[in-house]
């Protein structure tokens, strides 16, 4: 249920973004309260749509999955010289990555990406919705809860907080970082404008005059967040490093958050989503290389790969976690796409991640060995990841309060 102050704080930021501003924008952004900068920061970002794994990590050294793929199977690695544009690229002699996230093989290298197979939610549920709405809330298969994981874990810290301390690029706060503490989502940096003084003065006076505690509060917190997004606006932000983001909505969103890190506005939690990964029809062109999965793929590694290099040294304080609600069917279907499925993959990216590795069980791909006959069975439970980074990254040993019913298994990712 969403409480009051989340519903006032919430409507608030949209009213700002819609073009109104307070007063709060001429005054000093950083006493000598502020929060302290370089605080550790987790970014998680949603593959909605449910992304089909076993074409994103391909199993190129299993068998069963040829047999299974006759016409979408991603072409096993060619030996140096005869390297193919649409052949997987090789990692470990067994698994290979989609040729569309060629970036993404020297992070990999580098041991500061790591991979793991077979994860993902226990709960059976093939629903987009339902199984986006357990990740996010971070207890499969209970639709009750109040608040998102990563909300969760954010560490009760007394005195004054960060009003950016969780962040969404997006228009709609998601179930993952919604909850009692302080988190926005934001259309963009720059849609924050001052185009209406005498608006944004009665905007001002009606929270900070009230006699509800509440309301002043959520005013407090509103009015601190866009005078540090004002503040941001006014310096042109140019990637670093020679970094690139490709065009389009996730390709900003990382940019974005980059500069929120840079501008260190006190933020230890952004989320950001990219959908699209629903592939029932011609997952795939007449190469690997082409089609609906290899351009978002294409799109997707180039983004990752742009936020590492435009980070630079900051990448230390910075764990990056990728997922989607679930994965898809092992045999494709009759349309060269694939249906909804069970465990898929993840990806961890930060300078404190053990990479260079895919971590997991992996269960097999022969008839018996897959779950309900049709998918990729679990061996991981997504809460592992997320545990082990919230606990190991974020320093939040209190992951009862984050997942509760369930004790995380720890792979040392990190």
């Amino acid at each position: 249920m969403t409480t009051r102050r989340i519903f006032l704080r919430n409507s608030a930021v949209a009213m700002v973004g819609a073009g109104t501003a307070p007063l709060w924008l001429t005054r000093a952004l950083y006493a000598a309260d502020a929060p302290s900068p370089r605080k550790k920061i987790l970014v998680a970002i949603f593959q909605r749509g449910a992304a089909d794994g076993l074409n994103v990590v391909v199993p190129h050294g299993e068998k069963a999955y040829y047999d299974l793929r006759p016409t979408i199977a991603i072409p096993r690695p060619a030996a140096a010289a005869e390297r193919r544009e649409d052949a997987a690229i090789d990692l470990d002699g067994f698994f290979g990555l989609h040729p569309s996230l060629a970036p993404l093989k020297p992070l990999f290298d580098q041991q500061h990406l790591a991979i793991v197979d077979a994860v993902g939610s226990p709960d059976p549920t093939r629903s987009h919705f339902d199984a986006q709405d357990y990740m996010e809330s971070g207890t499969p298969g209970l639709k009750a809860t109040a608040s998102g994981w990563m909300n969760r874990a954010l560490a009760k810290e007394q005195g004054k907080v960060s009003p950016m301390r969780a962040v969404s690029l997006g228009t709609v706060l998601p179930r993952a970082i919604g909850g009692p503490r302080p988190a926005i989502a934001l259309a963009s940096i720059g849609a924050f404008q001052v185009r209406n003084a005498e608006a944004a003065k009665q905007f001002e006076r009606m929270y900070l005059e009230s006699k509800d505690p509440v309301l002043v509060a959520t005013g407090r917190e509103t009015f601190e967040a866009v005078a540090m997004l004002q503040s941001i606006q006014k310096q042109p932000y140019a990637p670093a490093y020679g970094a690139e983001y490709p065009r389009g909505r996730f390709g900003d969103s990382l940019r974005q958050i980059a500069q929120l890190i840079k501008a260190d506005v006190g933020m230890e939690m952004a989320f950001a989503d990219i959908g699209g990964w629903d592939h029932h029809v011609n997952e795939l062109g007449p190469r690997a290389s082409e089609g609906q999965l290899a351009n978002l793929l294409r799109e997707y590694g180039q983004a990752l790969s742009a936020f590492w290099r435009d980070l630079g040294d900051r990448m230390a304080d910075v764990a990056v976690v990728t997922m989607s609600e679930f994965g898809r069917t092992a045999h494709e279907n009759g349309n060269r796409g694939t249906d909804h499925g069970h465990a898929n993959c993840m990806f961890v990216m930060g300078g404190a991640v053990k990479g260079g590795k895919v971590y997991g069980r992996w269960p097999g791909l022969s008839r018996e060995q897959l779950y309900e006959g049709r998918d990729l069975a679990l061996t991981t439970d997504f809460r592992d990841v997320l545990g082990e980074l919230v606990a190991r990254h974020m320093g939040n040993a209190t992951l009862q309060d984050v997942f509760p019913g369930y004790e995380a298994q720890f792979l040392g990712l990190v």
